[in-house]
């Protein structure tokens, strides 16, 4: 059955500058960008729900740019490809401050801001004419997300947004499940263990082996000790009760603070096995989830869906990024019932089972702040430092290397200056790895344009980025 939401690409750029036009009046434009950059995150995430991706997602697409912005540019092989690659939009930053604004001022902007974020998500589930039930659960979890934000700042309540579940028009199987990724870390680990003696190669790294992987790491000098002396500290006291002397309790349970794409992911999955070569966890896997893994849409299934996902991190480590979105003002938000399911099985199993919640600065002290349990289990904070312009760099180059392109000299030269410039102009949405990845993979882009115009290109010519593939000639 076909969906009144479907409108036109251009028909869709009027509803999305009007809704935005609406909210710069009190928010203020600067936020342009970043809200921009946010519905495009949603709309891509929001598109591995539908039934495929086709040419009328990507003319809705390149319509979500705000009045005096540029129009998006998306061609139908590299959205799919971005869908397909789409990981759940993090909360724009600004709405933090808005919300501690509406707080102060007893406004709620930012639950304006919701309910257009859902409009908007409403009407691009309903660019191919259908709204599918898994599109509008991912509408009603960004709306979700969006709200544990006012929520957590003690924004009056206002008007609800949309129920997305009431627009549904078909069941269509999404397109991530027309085409599955790899296996989730989830499941990989709920899975049973290969026969290891049948496997030969599939041996746990050592200790010595993990060590040297954390030491390779760019960067990140302050995390590496802080892992360090966790580890030492473990060391003695395993030698300490050996010797029959006493130990001071110790959690080994942790909050990573930090920007997105500054390798918290990646030091938690080495932690993880690390645990597990000094027999401190018995397996060491990562399993790594989002508000989404934990909370459900209807009473009494959060703390099933929590359990579950905790039932596959048992012997390993729970890896729980955006963990402040857990936590809300309101007493019907499920985000509660998940953080004391969460709370009671680091209890039941505090030998079997390490935490890990990750998320922005800021949030996350508020987070663990906000709950007498989450603060006697969570004391040891690591914060994971936005990288420099050099580190940066050094990324770019590997990048490169594992890829089988190189550097001319004057392309290293500019690529050394655009990382110091992005560097030194960082806002609190940088995005430091995430930034490598994607201007590498714009400069392959370019890259492969500029030498496809060439009559026969060489090995060279095919591996060579020059200076013009790095930036567009507008920037």
């Amino acid at each position: 059955m076909p969906t009144s939401w479907h409108r036109t690409p251009e028909e869709l750029h009027k509803i999305y500058v009007a809704n935005t036009e609406a909210f710069y009046r009190v928010a203020g434009r600067s936020t342009a960008g970043e809200l921009d950059k946010f519905m495009t995150d949603c709309a891509l995430g929001l598109w591995r729900r539908s039934g495929a991706v086709t040419q009328q997602h990507v003319d809705a697409a390149n319509e979500l740019y705000s009045k005096g912005r540029e129009r998006g540019s998306w061609l139908l092989w590299d959205l799919t490809g971005a869908v397909c690659r789409a990981q759940d939009a993090l909360p724009p930053m600004f709405l933090w401050s808005l919300a501690e604004r509406d707080r102060r001022e007893g406004r709620d902007s930012s639950r304006v801001f919701v309910r257009m974020v859902t409009n908007i998500l409403l009407h691009l589930a309903a660019v191919d004419d259908d709204v599918s039930m898994a599109e509008a659960e991912y509408i009603t979890d960004v709306s979700d997300r969006l709200s544990a934000v006012c929520d957590s700042a003690g924004v009056k309540p206002s008007k609800p947004a949309l129920n997305a579940a009431d627009y549904v028009t078909s069941g269509e199987p999404s397109f991530i499940d027309k085409n599955p990724p790899a296996a989730s870390a989830a499941a990989e680990a709920a899975a049973p263990e290969p026969d290891k003696a049948a496997a030969g190669s599939d041996k746990a790294p050592s200790l010595d082996e993990l060590m040297a992987e954390l030491d390779g790491l760019i960067g990140l000098a302050d995390v590496k000790r802080d892992v360090k002396s966790m580890v030492n500290l473990i060391k003695v006291r395993r030698l300490r009760e050996q010797n029959g002397l006493p130990v001071p309790p110790m959690s080994l349970h942790l909050v990573f603070t930090g920007n997105p794409g500054t390798g918290k992911t990646t030091v938690a999955r080495l932690l993880g096995g690390i645990y597990a070569a000094i027999g401190v966890l018995k397996k060491g896997q990562l399993v790594e989830v989002d508000r989404s893994g934990l909370v459900a849409g209807y009473v009494g299934q959060t703390a099933l869906k929590t359990q579950e996902v905790i039932k596959s991190a048992l012997g390993g480590v729970l890896f729980i990024d955006e963990a402040y979105s857990l936590a809300s003002g309101g007493e019907n938000d499920f985000g509660r019932e998940a953080i004391e399911t969460l709370l009671k099985a680091m209890e039941d199993h505090r030998d079997e089972l390490v935490v890990i919640a990750a998320g922005y600065d800021g949030p996350m002290e508020k987070f663990i702040s906000s709950n007498p349990g989450l603060e006697s289990r969570f004391n040891k904070f690591i914060h994971f430092p936005d990288y420099n312009g050099a580190e940066l760099l050094e990324m770019f180059r590997l990048q490169c290397k594992k890829n089988g392109y190189t550097l001319t000299p004057e392309a290293e030269a500019r690529a050394a200056e655009l990382f110091n410039e992005l560097y030194e102009n960082r806002d609190e949405n940088f995005g430091n790895g995430r930034t490598v990845r994607n201007l590498f993979e714009d400069a392959v882009v370019r890259q492969s344009d500029r030498v496809a115009a060439l009559p026969s290109p060489g090995r060279e010519e095919l591996m060579a980025l020059l200076p013009e593939d790095l930036e567009s000639e507008d920037e």
